[in-house]
């Protein structure tokens, strides 16, 4: 189930913005011309504020449609009662090409709230552009 669309997009505005200098975005002009219209992620930023928008929206779909298939899931948990607070951008660098394809990696921290409980996802995830469509590999 797929929670409907907010407003103001989750991720935090503008994919340029690093080191918590968002600007606030519309879903519709952010996250969503990715997760509805369509439209591929131009890079691995993109993509990480998309996904990120999609476990807000509990997006199972999408989020499966952008994970690499050799390390995707069969399903997708999301926790019960959460709610995600923010979405900072450590970092996001090139890493180069590995088998002919362009790689990245974010750097980001991911707030949410669990039954009354603050957590912080604290990662840097990977990612591998293949025929022109970025997709998330896993956490290193």
């Amino acid at each position: 189930m797929t929670l409907p669309a907010p407003t103001v997009c989750p991720c935090g505005g503008s994919p340029t913005a690093l080191k918590g200098k968002s600007a606030e975005a519309s879903y519709v002009h952010c996250c969503g011309r990715f997760i509805e219209q369509g439209q591929l992620p131009p890079d691995a930023l993109h993509l990480m504020r998309s996904r990120y928008t999609a476990f807000v929206l509990e997006n199972e779909a999408y989020l499966k449609h952008t994970w690499q298939e050799a390390f995707m899931p069969s399903s997708v948990e999301f926790e019960v009662g959460a709610k995600w607070l923010g979405l900072d951008i450590k970092d996001f660098v090139s890493t180069g090409l590995q088998d002919g394809q362009e790689t990245a990696e974010v750097e980001f921290v991911a707030r949410v709230r669990v039954g009354g409980r603050a957590n912080r996802l604290h990662e840097r995830s990977r990612f591998v552009c293949e025929d022109g469509q970025w997709r998330y590999v896993n956490a290193v």
